[in-house]
């Protein structure tokens, strides 16, 4: 039988060679390797603590004390405790109102300084002052401002003679809601504002010169030139505000600590409460854990309302 020839294999110098080749020639590989650097300091900051902070939720774990697996017995624990579905409450009334509040805001604020005035930019950088300063400091301010001795509001309401005694803002349930409310939409409203701003910049003038030659009104303007064209962006800025808003930590705990009575406290505030100050770590993490489905419905209800704008545009989803 004659002899079968058989070709010989590739060297490694052109596997290589071919190799650099596709990585030079083709972005998506490239823009790949770009974001592996990326990927690991999410990784190793984000994913490995979310991961721990599960497993911990299905463990006795405490502070000084190394815990063992229980399943879902934290879960069922939480199940039954009403403070826990209160701060469930408290959260998503927290989130919807100021939410909404600083959406409606930060919408007509971006209106306003599109708009040609004397001294745009310095009322551009007021704006900001809001979100710049930090939050404890904002906090402690407003914590002077609604003291149920010291505070401004019910001194001046008392010289007016609209009130006879100062208004215990942070002692009863209801204005220590209001409080932390208002406080949360005062700090959230310039990153609301600042960004729908520069989208209003990306609009042509163009298109509301032709609409003003057909003869729409402002709200016409608005109604199907601005907004449509702002949706992608009022999207990714409002899931945003919901995730901030949802997981504060910071102005609740320095304002009010949850209380009075538990009325302000929110999923994250219970969660450091049971897990550092209570030294219970997997019922904290049980806690911390459950606000997920949250987030996720949240990040999802902006994913698929930005794939429904692209269909109804005629875009592919790539």
């Amino acid at each position: 039988m004659a002899d079968i020839a058989v070709a010989p294999r590739a060297k490694p110098q052109i596997q290589k060679a071919r190799a650099w080749d596709q990585l030079k020639h083709n972005r998506n590989w490239l823009g790949f390797w770009f974001m592996v650097p990326a990927m690991a300091f999410l990784i190793f900051f984000l994913a490995y603590p979310l991961g721990l902070g599960i497993w911990l939720s299905f463990t006795d774990t405490r502070i000084g004390r190394v815990g063992h697996f229980i399943g879902t017995e934290n879960y069922e624990w939480l199940w039954d405790d009403s403070i826990f579905w209160l701060s469930v409450f408290n959260t998503l009334l927290y989130t919807f109102v100021a939410s909404a509040v600083k959406f409606a805001v930060g919408l007509y604020l971006a209106l306003l300084l599109n708009e040609h005035m004397p001294f745009k930019a310095m009322l551009r950088a007021a704006v900001l002052i809001p979100f710049i300063v930090p939050t404890v400091l904002s906090t402690l301010a407003f914590w002077w401002i609604f003291d149920s001795q010291f505070s401004i509001i019910s001194w001046s309401l008392r010289h007016l003679g609209l009130i006879s005694q100062n208004i215990n803002f942070l002692g009863d349930t209801t204005w220590a809601r209001i409080c932390v409310i208002f406080a949360n939409i005062w700090r959230g409203v310039p990153f609301v504002a600042i960004t729908l701003l520069a989208g209003l910049q990306t609009v042509s003038p163009s298109l509301y010169e032709a609409a003003t030659l057909d003869g729409a009104t402002r709200w016409q303007n608005f109604r199907f030139i601005t907004y449509p064209l702002l949706t992608p962006i009022i999207a990714v800025v409002m899931t945003f505000s919901v995730l901030f808003t949802f997981t504060d930590f910071q102005l609740i705990w320095a304002m009010t600590r949850g209380g009075p009575v538990n009325a302000t406290h929110l999923m994250a505030t219970l969660s450091y409460q049971r897990a550092i100050i209570a030294g219970q770590l997997g019922e904290g993490a049980a806690i911390s854990s459950a606000m997920i489905p949250f987030l996720l419905a949240a990040i999802m209800v902006s994913w698929f309302g930005l794939q429904r704008r692209k269909w109804q545009q005629g875009e592919s989803n790539d």
